[in-house]
């Protein structure tokens, strides 16, 4: 994870009956986005445990014929309930990073140390409506900071310019922090190449990617496009 700007493609634009082709076509990103939902936390249900164990196996594999030694890491964001109970069943299956959601978890800072304890990267997510407010205090707790930029649920939707404020006030937090304790700031929604270089402006160093690479003519070279624009624009608005 050594680009300055962090692209996610997320499966839920992708086809999933040619899913292990759609994991490949996106082989040069740095995350793919595993969007667990189980129509309670949103109104949509997607995938559950047997599909994001394959989903590893299958990165798994990607990621040892790969000549160049670039690693494809795995993030599953949980759009669940009760995260707490759930969450360590997808860190045994060897995932990367989980992603659970602020309002939905009883206990934060217990979950994220219980995934890091595990070898897992631990992110927090907040959606268009939350305050970044509750979790200023604890950001050098989670690996990644998650600010939805849609209300999460669907893919496709219209990005949000209002959450950028938010994005701008987790910064400068994170600014504040030691550099070895300073988390990944991503978004999540809507974002494209029309719009990646605002993102970056705002303060987010890596941003989910759904219909905007998998609707591409050619999805590698998109995700190589909204990387480098995201890259140009944080390294001119904010010093590393």
């Amino acid at each position: 994870m050594d680009s300055i700007f962090k692209v996610a493609p997320s499966i839920l634009s992708a086809d999933f009956c040619n899913l292990q082709r759609d994991l490949e076509l996106v082989s040069n990103s740095d995350f793919v986005h595993i969007d667990v939902m189980d129509y309670h936390f949103v109104p949509n249900l997607t995938i559950g445990e047997p599909v994001v164990e394959r989903i590893v196996e299958v990165v798994n594999d990607i990621n040892q014929k790969n000549k160049n030694g670039h690693v494809l890491f795995t993030d599953v964001h949980l759009m669940i309930e009760n995260p707490d109970r759930w969450a360590e069943n997808y860190a045994e299956m060897g995932v990367s990073s989980i992603t659970f959601h602020y309002n939905a978890t009883s206990a934060p800072i217990r979950l994220a140390r219980r995934l890091r304890s595990l070898g897992v990267r631990a992110s927090i997510s907040l959606r268009p409506a939350e305050s970044a407010d509750g979790i200023l205090d604890i950001l050098d707790e989670f690996d990644m900071i998650l600010v939805m930029t849609v209300e999460p649920g669907f893919g496709g939707q219209k990005f949000l310019e209002n959450q950028m404020n938010k994005v701008s006030l987790l910064r400068c937090a994170i600014e504040k922090l030691e550099s070895t304790k300073r988390p990944i700031l991503q978004v999540d929604g809507g974002v494209s190449r029309k719009n990646v270089e605002m993102v970056a402006k705002a303060g987010a160093n890596a941003t989910v990617a759904g219909s905007a690479v998998y609707g591409a003519q050619n999805p590698r070279e998109e995700v190589e496009i909204i990387r480098n624009l995201g890259s140009s624009a944080f390294a001119a608005s904010w010093k590393r």
